[in-house]
């Protein structure tokens, strides 16, 4: 019997949980191409991405969740935090200075 996105989605969470982030991601990822809008999947993807030190795979993934919700702060910071892993400090100022705007004032 074929396993339902929620039921793949809530594997994924649980090997998260354990922190196999790379296991964790490559099943998010199969869910996460059938599911494209998916906040709640590309999240907890772009989190195992980014603890598993896949830094533009987080990058990407922060950046679509950005294009589904300008709004959403905490893509901003994960966004910037991503890129700031990997050296890139000045283009992560404005998604930090955005996160800042959107959370009351705090660069973190």
């Amino acid at each position: 019997m074929k396993e339902t996105t929620y039921e793949t989605f809530n594997r994924g969470r649980l090997y998260f949980d354990l922190g196999d982030y790379i296991e964790a991601a490559r099943i998010l990822k199969a869910i996460a191409d059938d599911e494209p809008g998916s906040r709640s999947i590309l999240e907890l993807l772009g989190r195992s991405y980014f603890h598993s030190a896949q830094l533009a795979r987080a990058e990407e993934t922060f950046r679509r969740i950005i294009e589904l919700d300008p709004c959403d702060s905490w893509a901003h910071i994960a966004l910037a935090r991503s890129l700031e892993r990997q050296s890139r400090d000045e283009e992560a100022a404005p998604y930090r200075r955005m996160h800042a705007a959107m959370s009351g004032g705090s660069l973190d």
